[in-house]
């Protein structure tokens, strides 16, 4: 048995980017950031960030074209995966995550187009989606436990 799972938390960094293979297909690139902050031995604060490629599909694809924009907080599942390609004699490779989940975080407050909400692949909708609630908050993620 194996495992190939993602979880992120983070900010969009550029508008996504949504083309459509075939005409009823769209497929959805954009960068998230995440983040992480510390103390180190001279107690200034250090802020590291990472950027990761994230590659949406078909209806959730559809949900980040109407939803999701620059700065969007996300929460994203999915999976790792590796590309590589030829261009002028140069092998380019990529690390990508494959988006399989995407709940938006944006308040509704926070003056933004976004909403709370989710969306799955398995489960495409038309309309804004809903977020189930937990009782779990996402506004001070300083104090996860990970």
């Amino acid at each position: 048995m194996s495992v190939n799972k993602v979880i992120l938390i983070g900010n969009v960094g550029n508008d996504p980017e949504v083309k459509y293979i075939k005409e009823d297909t769209p497929v959805a690139n954009f960068s998230l950031a995440t983040s992480e902050t510390y103390r180190n031995k001279d107690g200034e604060k250090v802020t590291n960030t990472e950027w990761h490629n994230i590659v949406v599909w078909r209806g959730l694809a559809k949900v980040v074209e109407n939803y999701v924009k620059k700065g969007s907080k996300l929460y994203i599942e999915g999976k790792l995966t590796h590309r590589k390609y030829e261009k002028d004699g140069q092998t380019k490779y990529f690390t990508e995550i494959l988006c399989k989940e995407l709940t938006m975080l944006d308040s509704k407050n926070s003056g933004s187009n976004n909403s709370e909400g989710s969306a799955q692949v398995s489960v495409p909708k038309e309309t804004k989606p809903k977020v189930e609630d937990t009782g779990d908050s996402f506004e001070d993620l300083d104090d996860l436990p990970f």
